[in-house]
């Protein structure tokens, strides 16, 4: 369903991006943003599924400037390199301007602006509800750094996250407290899975949470205008 494009970045990349647009009615722009292993076939799989719920979806590529083509797998030499990247190579601050233009460019095609992220990719989309004026709505999967770096400021919109209480990457522990911070703006689920319950290509994939946590991200966006 989808293709790749370009958009300008502000230091002048032409950054790939996944776009993936509605057959039918454009309930609003989704930024959806990568886990880890760049924009993989899950993550542009995700982008075509809310496409097809209508929303006009653009998945950036944000390792394109360190690794071009970034898709890598979850296990072995492919893992440690997309720690390596994720860690030690890849500049947040960077990551999170170039997240920003992008949900800039969609809201200048009209309606509400949503973000969705997955591991990574949640932390990012938890950033950018707290910090991004474009952005309507949140839905944050398993962000690693949610509540250990990010959890004191509320999110300025609606915010959801979605966290494994059995997720071995992502302690419990800091999810706990910003649970207990009871941001207004922010309600935390959390499901019996573990980390990456989303992805049906790994090991802790939780059809029962996937599809609640789905529910419930499209059930916010929809309450929002979307």
């Amino acid at each position: 369903m989808g293709e790749t494009i370009r958009i300008t970045m502000g230091d002048g990349f032409e950054m790939p991006c996944y776009h993936a647009v509605p057959a039918g009615e454009r309930r609003g722009g989704l930024v959806l943003v990568q886990e880890i292993f760049g924009v993989t076939d899950h993550i542009r799989e995700l982008c075509d599924e809310y496409a097809q719920d209508g929303y006009e979806v653009v998945s950036p590529g944000l390792f394109e400037r360190i690794e071009p083509g970034c898709a890598l797998g979850y296990s072995g030499a492919d893992w440690e390199r997309a720690i390596k990247i994720a860690r030690e190579q890849h500049d947040w601050e960077r990551g999170l301007d170039d997240t920003r233009r992008v949900i800039a460019w969609l809201k200048a095609r009209g309606g509400p602006t949503f973000i969705v992220g997955y591991c990574f990719g949640g932390s990012v989309a938890w950033r950018m509800a707290q910090t991004c004026e474009d952005v309507d709505a949140a839905s944050c999967y398993y962000g690693g750094y949610i509540a250990t770096r990010f959890a004191d400021e509320a999110p300025r919109c609606a915010t959801i996250c979605h966290f494994g209480r059995y997720d071995p990457l992502v302690d419990f522990a800091p999810v706990q407290e910003l649970i207990e911070k009871q941001h207004q703006t922010a309600q935390i689920f959390v499901y019996e899975a573990g980390h990456g319950f989303n992805s049906d290509r790994r090991k802790d994939y939780h059809p029962e949470s996937a599809d609640l946590a789905k529910e419930r991200t499209l059930m916010l966006f929809r309450a929002l205008g979307g």
